[in-house]
């Protein structure tokens, strides 16, 4: 059975910052992608950023120079430290890992295992 539990979120100011972590069961291990997207009521799921098996990133335009995702093989974790943030970046963030290893992509269509979210909220 595969388990994404994330946890990190909170409330924080605007220019605060805030780290996930994303603990992943064993069967997701260092050969998948792990990915976060974010989601706001009434708005499809946004892609954030991804860190494939190479170590290979990408990021959200959105979010490129203010988010950092890094991943911890011996703990079957990856974090995404979130820096600058703003009222716009209020979401439920989720982790997730495709079904396929060696496999990375932007498109949460393509993501097969989800955390069960959490939230964070910036105030101005």
């Amino acid at each position: 059975q595969v388990q994404l539990v994330e946890s990190g979120g909170g409330l924080v100011q605007a220019g605060g910052s805030l780290r996930l972590s994303c603990r992943a069961s064993e069967r997701i291990d260092s050969s998948y992608t792990l990915a976060w997207f974010r989601q706001v009521p009434g708005k499809e799921r946004e892609f954030v950023t991804f860190v494939s098996s190479s170590g290979r990133t990408d990021y959200g335009d959105s979010v490129k120079g203010r988010f950092t995702i890094s991943r911890d093989n011996t703990k079957n974790t990856v974090y995404l430290q979130m820096n600058s943030l703003q009222p716009g970046d209020t979401a439920v963030y989720y982790c997730a890992a495709p079904r396929t290893n060696y496999y990375y992509t932007t498109r949460p269509d393509q993501y097969t295992y989800w955390g069960q979210g959490t939230q964070v909220t910036v105030s101005s």
